[in-house]
């Protein structure tokens, strides 16, 4: 358990936390939720103990482990691979066998009769335990799995880490700690940069995790997923529901609705004070009167409510007329040198239309944004915008690309050319940015303000195609909620790519779908195309070889024949079985007798007097560290063989 009391920390006449306590009791699924500032990573911190606090005020069992992901991860030592990186999160197993290997030669070099035997070979036993409980054999299986449901290939295993961008940095950090498996694991907006489907491996995985979880993350969807207590960090305080990110919305309604009422009730009771201080300040026979009732208001403690807290409040600038199509593309491929992105991508978008651009990481969704808004040329083919389309584009990195060294004021300025001062602080003012908050250097800027000003410096001159790629990267949820309805009533044509499915969902009538070089449209929103996709997967494994019949076929022949078509097909999949039952059961039979040998050396290891002899038991520990390791291989052999055996099944399945 992890227990936070009373944790108070204050700048200036701000209190970030106002004696906030909480508790995290094993198997928790928290989504930590609030405005952006609010300072919901600073408390994921300081519980992860990389910002200290006062003495005490967090609090956790001797033993417990704790995993943090934070948003921004810095770069992996050089010379070391990818899997190599993996394999770290197991150095505590590495270390115990080492540590084992260490008490043997002590063992070894240590008289049956002395004192220090019976310890070392207490702590000999107990290590070996807690080796077997750590699962030492199944290391390789649990690397690759995770690796893999993450999106990296199998050729991606042995690069060094350092040839990885950022994004991919993250998603090996999020790797060790899922292999790791801390008994509570922090995650700091884990799904940035996520694809749909790395997401979705990522939902059931966690859904099963044996620890607590306390998540950060502006993807609703997510939340609503894998969490079951919602945490609110609200003007200081931290509010605590029951249920996911949904019904925490609920029922923040409805707590809203009963403070709003109490603080009316406050605020009558105020008024009504000061006028009757004002009344009589002024006479002698009531100013003991006075004094109390402005002792009262002294002492009361005052009521906030959510209101408080600022939202972004905007509307896209209405879209200039234009012909029936918004763009046109015809036959487009791309290649960076050998790799080839994309091929014959070919669709057109009809004025209005909002279509979201779905696929994996390096599937080429990015490439191809850039490539509608003219930033990079296509190997071949043709893109052609609609009569009168003016577009405007939201790069993924658009926030990071603005110059430090430029006010937030000058920002805009050199983008609004055509707008008065006035109207360009109008609109800084829609997001948030007001008074000597212009005049602040974006270098100072958090990273959702810097979001903040992308966005609003993407809309200062007026488009009717607008093409956005990830446009809620570090948006609070409030502000993706206002985007998202000013998309959805945008008068224009629309082209996103997001890995946040709900705020897409909300606006797109039309999903591009890029997989294995190819592009596929379909009508409707990312709901639908999920679906669909979900029915054909479905459809495809019900599947079964046609029946060749010719003219009019009785009810009993029907049923001869549909027999008939079961026994071939039961042949069949018993012929592809075989292979693969034959290997798991040469697999088993070698595990079988693999683990009677090692259960054999390790009573021989456990007794003294094999110490005696040198030579025998340095023979002893290399035969059982060769047992090991052939064990370890069949086990590998075994799972192979096994899921061979599932995928046939499942191709047969009806």
């Amino acid at each position: 358990m992890i227990t936070i009391n009373k944790l108070n920390i204050q700048y200036g006449d701000k209190h970030l936390f106002r004696d906030i306590s909480a508790q995290i009791t094993p198997r928790d699924r928290i989504g930590l939720v609030g405005v952006n500032g609010a300072g919901k990573s600073t408390l994921l911190q300081i519980i992860a103990g990389t910002t200290e606090t006062d003495f005490g005020v967090v609090t956790k069992a001797k033993k417990a482990t704790i995993g943090y992901l934070p948003q921004e991860i810095g770069s992996f030592p050089p010379g070391r691979t990818l899997y190599k990186e993996a394999e770290t999160a197991f150095d505590h197993v590495i270390n115990m066998q080492k540590e084992l290997e260490n008490i043997n030669r002590k063992l070894a070099a240590t008289a049956p009769d002395s004192p220090q035997f019976s310890a070392l070979l207490e702590q000999q036993g107990e290590l070996q335990h807690q080796l077997d409980q750590s699962d030492v054999f199944r290391i390789q299986s649990k690397i690759e799995k995770v690796l893999a449901g993450l999106g990296f290939r199998e050729n991606d295993f042995d690069r060094d880490c350092q040839s990885f961008s950022g994004g991919w940095i993250m998603r090996l950090m999020l790797a060790k700690h899922l292999l790791a498996q801390p008994d509570f694991l922090l995650l700091d907006e884990p799904t940035n940069h996520l694809d749909i489907e790395t997401l979705t491996w990522l939902e059931e995985f966690l859904k099963s995790y044996p620890g607590s979880l306390v998540i950060i993350s502006h993807d609703r969807a997510f939340l609503d997923t894998i969490t079951a207590t919602t945490w609110e960090i609200s003007l200081g305080t931290l509010s605590i529901y029951k249920g996911n990110y949904s019904k925490y919305v609920e029922e923040k309604e409805v707590r809203l609705q009963v403070t709003r009422a109490a603080y009316d009730n406050q605020q009558t009771q105020i008024q009504q004070t000061m006028r009757f201080v004002q009344r009589f300040r002024a006479k002698s026979t009531k100013a003991k009167q006075v004094q109390s009732r402005l002792k009262q208001l002294g002492k009361m403690e005052k009521i906030e409510i959510e209101e408080t807290n600022k939202t972004v409040s905007f509307r896209f600038p209405p879209a200039a007329p234009s012909g029936r199509l918004a763009i046109t593309v015809k036959q487009l491929s791309k290649s960076y040198e050998d790799t080839r992105v994309f091929t014959d991508i070919s669709f057109d978008l009809q004025r209005g239309d909002k279509l979201a651009i779905l696929g994996v990481n390096g599937a080429g969704k990015s490439t191809l944004v850039k490539l509608l808004a003219g930033l990079i040329k296509p190997d071949s083919g043709a893109i052609q915008p609609g009569h009168n389309v003016k577009l405007s584009y939201f790069g993924q990195h658009q926030a990071q690309e603005l110059s430090g060294s430029l006010t937030v004021l000058e920002t805009m300025s050199f983008i609004g050319e055509d707008k008065t001062l006035t109207q360009v602080r109008s609109l800084l003012g829609a997001f948030l940015f007001s008074g000597n908050d212009v005049d602040k250097k974006v270098q100072v800027l958090s990273g959702g303000e810097k979001s903040r000003l992308a966005l609003a410096r993407m809309i200062a001159s007026p488009a009717n195609l607008l093409i956005m790629d990830e446009p809620t990267n570090h948006l609070d949820m409030t502000s993706q909620e206002i985007l998202q309805e000013a998309m959805a009533q945008y008068d224009g044509s629309i082209i996103v790519v997001s890995h946040n499915r709900y705020f897409s969902d909300q606006f797109v009538n039309k999903v591009l779908e890029i997989k294995d070089g190819r592009a596929t449209l379909y009508e409707g929103n990312i709901s639908d195309y999920l679906e669909r996709i979900t029915k054909s997967r479905i459809e495809l494994q019900k599947k079964q070889p046609p029946l060749s019949v010719s003219g009019p076929v009785s009810s009993s022949k029907k049923n001869r024949e549909t027999k008939k078509a079961e026994a071939v097909r039961r042949q069949q999949k018993s012929q592809r079985l075989a292979p693969s039952k034959k290997k798991v059961e040469q697999a088993e039979k070698e595990i079988e007798k693999l683990e009677k040998q090692k259960s054999s050396l390790e009573q021989e290891l456990a007794a003294p007097e094999l110490y005696k002899d040198q030579d025998t038991f340095a023979e002893k520990s290399r035969e059982y560290k060769d047992t090991e390791r052939r064990l370890e291989r069949t086990y590998l052999k075994w799972e192979q063989a096994q899921g061979e055996i599932e995928a046939i099944e499942a191709q047969f399945k009806v």
